[in-house]
């Protein structure tokens, strides 16, 4: 027999500002660690150095994670203009250097070919796979790594402030799969004066924003006491996206033993995807058809 998973049935959303420093593993654990959780995992990878929105799934939340990988996202970052590192940020070796400097309007000019559905190479120092390893390790190892392009939409991309002629801060809204260090380089390289990451946030991932994220520092007061669990958003809160139905107590029964159960519909047509509650309960994720939910994911709540 396998080893049971020590650790709480706790299920729900925690919203973390993340601090510079920390990886977001290291957070997930740390959460896990203060909750006594059984489960946890995160939405949407933040680099060490960035701040802003991680946000942490617990128990039976984890089945929501890719509804919340899946949705817009917006960040706040400052471009260092005149330098290319290898990593694209400023915790890498600088490469190239260049005294050029674009103006306010150049750089103006040069955002629209980063919006809409474009082509983006991630960087070499990133968690890509190729040939079945990381890049991260094998451009450490010294290898030439080449990356495929990867589509990306990107909603918007603005300036928000130029505090002098070597930095620009812009603010993106962008799909899932968005590098910020990828569009700092090719920004950089399309004004002809290179450029890298120097300060990243991410400011709001889905539903979820950074001025409502919890502190660290608060994590740790409260870990392992009973106040903890107040932190905690409901499982729900990573379905915002999809429309809900609510469903019958027969229903409801059906669906958590994997079965269509029947659904009260109004704004959904058939196939579409939705989720089912009961009592305020989230019970399954599924798609619609003909009065019924067909599952894909049932919580076990």
């Amino acid at each position: 027999m396998g080893r049971r998973k020590k650790g709480r049935d706790v299920h729900g959303w925690l919203v973390v500002d993340k601090p510079a420093g920390l990886t977001s593993n290291a957070v997930v654990n740390k959460i896990r660690w203060a909750f006594d959780a059984k489960k946890a995992g995160h939405a949407g990878t933040l680099d060490p150095e960035a701040t802003g929105v991680l946000a942490v799934a617990l128990g039976e939340a984890t089945k929501t994670v890719p509804y919340i990988t899946d949705a817009m996202k917006a960040y706040v970052f400052t471009v260092r203009l005149g330098q290319a590192t290898n990593t694209d940020d400023a915790e890498g070796e600088v490469i190239a250097t260049s005294d050029a400097r674009p103006t306010d309007d150049d750089i103006r000019a040069a955002l629209p070919a980063f919006s809409g559905n474009i082509q983006q190479i991630p960087p070499k120092f990133s968690a890509v796979k190729i040939d079945g390893q990381r890049a991260y390790k094998l451009a450490r190892d010294g290898e030439d790594v080449e990356i495929e392009p990867r589509p990306l939409f990107v909603e918007s991309l603005v300036m928000l402030d130029r505090p002098d002629a070597d930095h620009v801060t812009l603010e993106m809204v962008c799909g899932k799969g968005g590098y910020v260090r990828a569009i700092a380089r090719d920004l950089g390289a399309a004004l002809g004066c290179h450029g890298h990451v120097r300060e990243l946030r991410r400011v709001w991932s889905g539903p979820f924003l950074a001025e409502e994220g919890v502190s660290m520092e608060r994590i740790e007061e409260l870990a392992k006491s009973p106040k903890i669990d107040a932190l905690l958003a409901p499982l729900s809160e990573g379905l915002t996206s999809l429309p809900e139905l609510r469903c019958t107590a027969e229903g409801a029964t059906r669906l958590r033993h994997g079965n269509p159960g029947m659904v009260i519909a109004s704004d959904v047509e058939y196939g579409d995807e939705a989720w089912a509650s009961f009592d305020g309960e989230p019970v399954a994720v599924g798609i619609y058809k003909a009065g019924e939910l067909h599952p894909s994911r049932v919580f076990n709540l």
